[in-house]
Parts: structure tokens; sequence; C-alpha cells
């Protein structure tokens, strides 16, 4: 197989993996380190990823790097990959179940209200609670591009629902154990997983 034929065979499996997954291309870049017009190059089948980049995209989609260099149904070209597709709004989902947890919260709220109770805690509940919902539907949506940072509140926002809810007589001293906890959640999100087979050079 030539280079020409094998960079559009390559790009028609990337289009037709992406687009099944319900990525677009700056999804996709941001999962492999890349920008969406390294990803735009690849599918017009202008250039193909290297070795290392292949075997990110493979383990991203539960395929080979044989599959992707394999021809199945033939090309299929960029402008025909970008035709209308019926997929959902990851975007308006998230925000929908964010605010979902918010207004359950502030429903509490107002209910207990009702009753001469008035527990603001609940919203102190309610921010841990809206983080990993939305670190869960990011995950699931592929769009890891701020997970770092996600993690990182959703850990600290645990403390701070503790420090609220737990009687202790020096609170404050809860957060000592936060500093390693964040050191921690950011050494492991720039954890990388090293190709099989590649050794480093002495």
């Amino acid at each position: 197989m030539e280079l020409a034929e094998l960079k559009l065979v390559a790009a028609s499996n990337l289009i037709k993996l992406r687009t099944g997954a319900g990525m677009t291309q700056a999804e996709l870049g941001a999962a492999l380190n890349y920008s969406d017009k390294s990803i735009s190059k690849w599918e017009r089948g202008e250039a193909i990823p290297d070795a290392y980049v292949l075997l990110q995209i493979a383990q991203l989609f539960g395929v080979t790097v044989d599959y992707l260099l394999s021809a199945h149904d033939g090309w299929e070209g960029e402008e025909r990959a970008q035709a209308p597709e019926k997929s959902y709004s990851a975007g308006v989902i998230i925000a929908i179940a964010v605010v979902g947890v918010w207004t359950a919260a502030l429903t509490g709220f107002v209910t207990l209200w009702l009753f001469d109770i008035i527990w603001w805690r609940i919203f102190i509940v309610a921010l841990p609670v809206s983080l990993l919902t939305y670190l869960v539907l990011i995950c699931a949506f592929h769009r890891k591009k701020h997970l770092p940072l996600v993690i990182g509140a959703f850990v600290l926002s645990v403390f701070i629902m503790v420090y609220f809810l737990l009687p202790m007589e020096n609170p404050w001293q809860l957060f000592l154990m936060a500093v390693p906890a964040e050191v921690i959640v950011f050494l492991s999100c720039h954890i990388r997983r090293r190709p099989k087979g590649l050794r480093r050079k002495k």
C-alpha cells in the first residue's frame, strides 16, 4: 500500500471512529494534546499521525493500530463525514445535570424553610455533588480538556463540605490534608502511558 493510499485509509477510519463516538475534532484534539487543525489535516488525508499518536487513537477508541491502517469500507472523505448527524448535545446535557443538582438543593432549602428550618449547608453539600456530576459527564462525553482542574475542585469541595458539616475543635486543620491531596491529583493527571516495546535510551 502506497503512502498516499495509507493516508486516505487512516483518514477514513479516524473519521468513522470519531463521529461514531460523537466527538468533535476539537474534543479529539484535546484528548490527544493536538489542535483541531491537526485532526482536520489527518482527516483530509494530507498527513498521517505518527506511531505513538496512532497507538493513542487506537487505545482511545478500543481498536488496534492495524485496524486504523486497514481499509474497510473505502474512503469517505471529510466533507461527507461532516454531513448533518443526529447526536446529543453534550454541553446542554452536562449543563442540565449540573443545574438540576443545584435546583434540587434549592428545592430542599425552600422546603425546609417552609417548616422554619434554615439549613443553608445544603448548598455546601450540593457543591461536591454538582462537581462529581460534571466530572462523570465530561468523562462520558470525552471532554477531558479541563479534567485535572475539575478533579482538583471536587477534592477541595469535599474538604469544604466536611469542614462545615462535621463538628471539630480545630476544623481548619483539615485543610492541611487538602494540600497533599491536591498534589496527588495534579501528579496523577499527568501520568502518561508508555507504548509497549519502547525502552529508554541509555
